[in-house]
């Protein structure tokens, strides 16, 4: 009898695909390269660059407004030309004021 419990070819069916089940579940759950874990941390990155995709995209269309601005308006341009980038007309002088905090 003791011989009986080590042999596989003795064993009950339903034993034997209840064991071949547990394997088979451990290893899609854990050991597999796409393992239920690695789906989720792949689903959970998926959902992180969607969103920061659309960022991108509130980012890209606030630019493309500014842009249709700077082209339309002479005006702006040449206050953003004068105040960030310290750019004169010729025969100007420009004088810089700093303040005290």
């Amino acid at each position: 009898m003791n011989s009986d419990l080590f042999n596989p070819l003795r064993w009950n069916k339903s034993f034997l695909a209840l064991l071949l089940g547990a394997f088979v579940l451990v290893w899609f759950s854990f050991i597999d390269v796409y393992s239920l874990s690695t789906r989720w941390e792949l689903n959970d990155r998926k959902n992180e660059l969607e969103l920061r995709t659309e960022e991108l995209a509130k980012k890209s269309e606030v630019l493309i407004e500014k842009m249709g601005l700077l082209e339309n308006d002479p005006a702006l341009l040449e206050k953003i030309a004068r105040e960030e980038y310290g750019m004169r007309k010729p025969g100007e002088t420009v004088y810089k004021i700093k303040s005290e905090k």
